[in-house]
């Protein structure tokens, strides 16, 4: 995400031609769009993203029982 905005504010300073940028040529202007593309490609072959969810399905479930065990007045044991 922050390649992608990165890209759009250089695309913006390109296309409005406002500062240095505007002197800059369109392949650097464009390259944070490539590297996003790269970068999503890699996480997706790597298995990367998939990890990432489910430790945060990990992390939901978890809370939810806990909310689960307070409820009911019960503390779980933790080792």
């Amino acid at each position: 995400m922050y390649l992608l905005g990165l890209g759009v504010i250089l695309l913006l300073l390109k296309f409005l031609a406002i500062g240095p940028v505007a002197a800059w040529d369109w392949w650097v202007v464009l390259a944070p769009f490539a590297l996003a593309v790269a970068w999503w490609a890699w996480a997706d072959a790597s298995g990367y993203t998939r990890r990432k969810a489910m430790a945060r399905e990990e992390q939901r479930r978890q809370a939810r029982i806990d909310r689960s065990h307070a409820a009911m007045g019960t503390k779980r044991k933790r080792p």
